[in-house]
């Protein structure tokens, strides 16, 4: 493997995670569905062949558990700093290429994540660049070469305000990759893709959206 990643993935306390996809599930306990998107994302992040460390931004116990057993290494939070300190938090101090990526992926393939690294390695070495969610408007992934800070701007209307930050979209076939879950509507998009195997668990059986 050449030229490594390290993976910054900043997920917030289970009852503050996800609000919008509470109740998407029924039956199911939202802490629980909300942990498992997390734990299907670092599984496949972990999978992935580009990628070198894992490093996980949190304050929740039973995230950080979930993390080290995903191999991923934990990074406290700092409280009340927000996703996009988090972010930079999370990135200090890496070596080598970094990328932001939001903990909500439950479909993620490793094969399309490696991808859209390599895609964005092959860029000019002094310049980031971000996948946008399925809607076009969000991002999943921020990733920064070497010596490159991350600036990551996470957060409503994200895509635009990485663009104008001086990042590049990379625009490949990554369906998996876009597809993040914040309402019972993407749960079931994502369930058409194939979704991870803790997540698949809890909505066997369920009608989400």
């Amino acid at each position: 493997m050449s030229q490594p990643w390290t993976v910054v993935v900043p997920v917030k306390r289970l009852t503050a995670a996800k609000t919008r996809l509470r109740g998407g599930v029924p039956g199911v306990p939202h802490e629980e569905l909300a942990l498992a998107l997390t734990a299907d994302t670092l599984d496949a992040v972990r999978a992935c062949s580009e990628v070198a460390q894992v490093r996980v931004v949190t304050a929740d116990p039973r995230v950080a558990d979930t993390a080290r057993r995903a191999g991923a290494r934990v990074v406290p939070e700092v409280a009340g700093t927000g996703l996009n300190a988090a972010f930079r938090y999370g990135a200090a101090g890496a070596a080598g290429w970094v990328v932001g990526l939001t903990a909500d992926l439950p479909a993620l393939r490793p094969a399309e994540l490696a991808e859209a690294l390599r895609a964005a390695r092959g860029g000019p070495p002094d310049v980031r660049h971000f996948v946008a969610d399925a809607s076009g408007t969000g991002t999943v992934l921020l990733a920064a070469p070497p010596g490159v800070p991350l600036r990551p701007r996470f957060g409503s209307g994200s895509a635009a305000a990485h663009a104008a930050s001086g990042a590049r979209p990379l625009t490949g076939d990554w369906p998996s990759l876009r597809r993040d879950v914040d309402t019972a509507a993407d749960l079931a998009t994502a369930a058409r893709l194939g979704l991870g195997p803790r997540t698949a668990a809890l909505t066997v059986g369920c009608r989400a959206g």
